[in-house]
């Protein structure tokens, strides 16, 4: 009887774990090194703890939102696609739903199920789970690839080793980094980390007044030197610091690169997006008209949150003791530029540990697309964040490591 091939997958995230369940299938005795004590601790915590799996729509819509070198993936999607995936998880038990946007879910709205899913099949199929046990390198002689050396020295046989140790962000779920260094180590070059999908910080001290205020239907654009370069409608959030929110996220990469780069950069929010600027300046002159009397801090009321409001009436440079009746036609236009283009100066993003993602990693050229071999290393495969891809916020993201995954697992077991 023919001995089966021993496959070491070094991560435990979604890359990993899917890894693990295509090289099991394809009949291989699978061992899975992670240096945390449970398994799936990264996917535990995306989409708030609900699990953002995967985004409906075709490869060209999968393909678009990965900005980050999504060529690359042509063959990844074409092993796993979104809707194999969301069978492979309702054959293990866990039903998935479409919510709005096209996003994905858990019909449990737990991660922890998706994540508790994996480990069930993966034991079924045989897996071995060497938690706590963190990889130090390959484990290579005469430049043949023999296996892992473990941080306390011992070495552990294998006839193919994946690398799927996940990015440098959220280091608190094991995301720390380690398999940029054993890639490097092992002759693989990298492009630059940068955070991507990463709340924005800003200039205006008055971003504080407003922390914790959610706002939704609303449309943020990027300027990069005066000119627009995207604009995402949704949700955006403010915090202690500046910008956050799904909005903001998915503009994040292009800020980065831009303020890196030494430009000058604002994002500037529509806070009414529905209304053309004729249409709101009609609308603004109704109520001052309504609400002649009343003083000019109430002018807003029925346009604005509460928090909101006096911050764009000293924005404007408007007397809030001022009766409604009495304010200008350039007050009102102050008005209503600001509504409709609230400016923020970007000047840098949160760190890398607060990112979602990390862009940048392993160069995707010195990766066979076709199996995730590495060029470099004979019998090496590489999955999910590790690779120089990222992609918007939606689903994206992991459906990228679990597509890579199972491509790299697939292929290490043949």
């Amino acid at each position: 009887m023919e001995e089966r091939k021993k496959i070491a997958v070094i991560g435990a995230g979604a890359a990993g774990l899917m890894a693990a369940f295509a090289a099991a299938e394809g009949g291989a005795a699978v061992t899975i090194y992670e240096k945390m004590g449970r398994p799936g601790r990264k996917i535990g915590i995306t989409g708030k703890g609900r699990c953002n799996v995967t985004h409906v729509g075709d490869r060209e819509r999968f393909l678009k939102n990965m900005v980050g070198n999504g060529k690359f993936l042509y063959s990844a999607w074409n092993a796993l696609d979104n809707d194999a995936l969301r069978e492979m998880l309702r054959c293990a038990g866990v039903e998935t739903k479409e919510e709005r946007g096209g996003r994905v879910f858990p019909v449990s709205e737990k991660a922890a199920d998706v994540v508790a899913a994996f480990e069930h099949t993966l034991r079924r199929l045989g897996v071995a789970f060497r938690l706590k046990t963190p990889v130090q390198e390959l484990w290579q002689e005469d430049e043949r690839l023999c296996g892992v050396t473990l941080v306390d020295g011992r070495r552990e046989k294998a006839d193919a080793v994946i690398l799927a140790t996940g990015g440098a962000s959220y280091p608190g779920t094991g995301s720390t980094g380690d398999g940029y260094r054993i890639a490097e180590e092992a002759g693989h070059s990298l492009t630059p980390l940068q955070p991507a999908l990463v709340p924005l910080e800003v200039e205006e001290e008055w971003v504080k007044e407003l922390m914790g205020l959610s706002l939704r239907n609303v449309e943020a654009s990027l300027w990069v030197e005066e000119k627009c370069v995207a604009s995402e409608f949704g949700e955006m959030l403010f915090t202690h610091f500046g910008l956050s929110g799904p909005i903001i996220l998915t503009l994040s990469r292009q800020a980065v690169m831009a303020v890196a780069a030494g430009s000058f950069v604002e994002i500037r929010v529509n806070l009414k997006p529905a209304l053309t600027a004729e249409v709101l300046d009609k609308r603004l002159a109704r109520d001052f008209v309504s609400l002649g009397r009343k003083k000019a801090v109430h002018c807003l009321d029925e346009l604005l949150p509460s928090s909101l409001r006096p911050v764009i009436l000293d924005l404007a440079f408007i007397n809030i003791a001022k009766e409604i009746g009495q304010l200008t036609r350039e007050e009102r236009h102050r008005l209503l530029e600001l509504l409709q283009a609230l400016p923020f100066t970007v000047t840098g993003a949160r760190p890398i540990a607060e990112a979602i993602v990390t862009a940048g990693g392993v160069c995707v050229n010195e990766v066979d697309p076709r199996t995730m071999e590495s060029k470099k290393v004979a019998g090496l495969y590489l999955a999910g964040e590790v690779l120089d891809i990222d992609g918007n916020t939606g689903g994206f993201n992991l459906q990228a490591a679990f597509s890579t995954g199972y491509l790299a697992g697939r292929s290490a077991a043949q």
